[in-house]
């Protein structure tokens, strides 16, 4: 399987809340209505909690500032990906979600990329 991982920050008028809020209730939604135009296989949404143990793991390891959250989704293969946004409908899902996302995302500054995963413990 092929996996999307998209690293969420907000757009700075929002709250962590307001966004997670949106993400969740409005964002996933849409995304589950263009699963089939896109072949989705699986979509996931990773909240970051605001606990006090994310600054102290970002302490200890130097690093940067935490993600809101972590979209993650698979696809069987590539050419599925591909043969989806080849479509007019897929082209028009793609945009309507992009158009969604720049509503709630800071879409500069949230990496997005394709991998495979690699289970070591499952």
């Amino acid at each position: 399987m092929l996996k999307l991982t998209f690293c969420l920050h907000r757009l700075p008028h929002l709250s962590r809340e307001q966004f997670q809020r949106y993400w969740l209730e409005k964002h996933g939604p849409l995304v589950r209505s263009f699963s089939g135009v896109l072949r989705i296989q699986r979509y996931v949404q990773m909240h970051t909690t605001s606990t006090p143990y994310n600054a102290a793991l970002q302490e200890s390891r130097g690093g940067p500032s935490e993600y809101d959250g972590v979209a993650e989704l698979w696809w069987n293969r590539l050419d599925d990906i591909i043969a989806a946004v080849a479509t007019d409908a897929g082209r028009a899902a793609g945009l309507a979600l992009l158009e969604d996302e720049r509503k709630f995302i800071d879409l500069a500054r949230s990496p997005l990329f394709v991998g495979e995963e690699h289970e070591l413990i499952g």
